[in-house]
């Protein structure tokens, strides 16, 4: 019974900091997700768990140690959390799905592939570089390029919809570089899982990359013929049970996504876009955003849960992650700007592109926990550590620069606009002679 009454106090401490952290961003007009990350940090097991009960008062109630319990880290990584975080990365993704159904996808599949490849080239070669010239090592190096390559896709998703960017041209170039990074992650991690864990090869590689890409030729195969089947298994009048079978669909298909080593976030979009060829999309959005948007506050603060200040103690650590972001944060503005380019949009949403790609996230997070699980083996302890604190810092500090760069875009627009217009970036655009 007490451990029972601890994880509800522990939970309503985690839904309660969300929204006083809501509030006060709302308040300052601030992107909520820095506030998320922050309360995240100061309320988990790395803070608060250091901390004395106050003024060694201790609070009692039918057996549960109120106090100790906070001070054991009220804001812990349980598997509650971790799976609630999970399924706000699924949510998040699922509705930039109902937002680019498959017939736009494959329109756009010629620029899509452009400023995919542009926005890979530029960010992982920088990747690649940073991570030699700080780990000297090219497994190092191979996990830092992912790192810095990768932006987030949860976080741009949710920024862009409290921004209202998502019915704006920029909105095109963002999501479709987004889908390309999270294709091009599933492979990714397929290879580094197998370098990392050592003594794998060639083919147990390309093995779990042919499972990837069929997985995913199902889910399209699915969006193309699977819309009638769709469309019949929301067929209700009841609230409760339109949800609850949306859910189901949406966390089941992701859930198998992850066991087979795909995405659930690439497979969430998937299922998205399959429900977006339904009449149910306008229930959709009204009846699901509630839960997207809890459950991504949840995911905002495991982020912080996980964040342990005293990594960045180590200053060859706060060096690396200063070099991160000096020396990538430019790539990611440049490599999206081209992007919105190629999408032959004019140079102030081409600009506003650059300053949404520029965060990094989740699947940064995921590269550096697959750091930690090769300490010892494929990697050197003390370089597996440092890479997983790397990423951790670079993460915090590119998530908060990234959103506070789209939150003031005006700002920055009016700025670099004109410099840009002046001075001409050489892409010819439609009608130039």
């Amino acid at each position: 019974m007490a451990a029972e009454s601890t994880a509800l106090i522990d939970l309503g401490v985690l839904f309660g900091a969300a929204g006083v952290a809501g509030l006060v961003a709302q308040r300052i007009n601030q992107s909520v997700i820095p506030w998320y990350i922050l309360i995240g940090i100061l309320l988990g097991p790395h803070v608060l768990g250091e901390l004395p009960g106050p003024l060694g008062v201790e609070w009692t109630v039918r057996g549960v140690d109120l106090v100790a319990s906070l001070s054991d880290g009220a804001l812990a990584d349980t598997d509650f959390v971790h799976v609630s975080a999970e399924v706000g990365i699924v949510l998040l993704l699922f509705f930039l799905g109902l937002e680019f159904n498959l017939d736009r996808l494959i329109q756009a599949r010629d620029r899509i592939g452009k400023v995919g490849t542009v926005d890979f080239v530029v960010n992982f070669s920088a990747g690649l570089g940073l991570g030699w010239i700080l780990f000297d090592g090219i497994l190092p190096a191979f996990l830092t390029a992912g790192i810095v390559y990768i932006s987030s896709s949860a976080i741009i998703t949710k920024s862009i919809i409290d921004l209202g960017w998502i019915a704006n041209d920029e909105s095109e170039p963002l999501l479709g570089t987004l889908v390309y990074e999270d294709l091009v992650i599933a492979v990714y991690l397929a290879i580094a899982s197998v370098l990392v864990g050592g003594g794998g090869d060639v083919g147990e590689a390309l093995g779990q990359i042919g499972i990837a890409v069929g997985f995913l030729l199902v889910l399209l195969l699915a969006v193309s013929f699977g819309t009638d089947w769709v469309q019949r298994s929301l067929e209700t009048d009841s609230h409760e049970f339109f949800v609850l079978r949306a859910l189901g669909i949406t966390i089941f298909v992701s859930g198998v996504a992850l066991a087979l080593g795909v995405s659930e976030a690439v497979a969430a979009f998937f299922v998205g876009m399959a429900f977006s060829s339904t009449d149910h999309v306008h229930d959709l959005e009204n009846l699901l955003e509630p839960l997207r948007d809890t459950f991504a506050a949840v995911f905002f603060v495991w982020i912080g849960i996980r964040t342990d200040p005293m990594l960045f103690a180590d200053g060859f650590v706060l060096a690396a992650i200063a070099a991160g972001v000096v020396l990538t944060a430019p790539t990611k503005l440049v490599s999206g700007y081209l992007g919105g380019r190629l999408y032959d949009l004019d140079v102030q949403r081409s600009v506003r592109v650059g300053l949404g790609m520029t965060t990094r996230g989740e699947f940064s997070l995921i590269i550096a926990s697959l750091a930690i699980s090769g300490a010892g083996t494929s990697l050197a302890a003390g370089t597996a550590d440092t890479i997983y604190a790397f990423a951790i810092g670079y993460v915090l500090v590119m998530s908060v620069l990234g959103t506070t760069l789209m939150q003031h875009s005006d700002r920055i627009e009016a700025i670099v606009v004109p410099r840009l217009e002046n001075a001409g970036d050489g892409i010819p655009q439609p009608g130039d002679d």
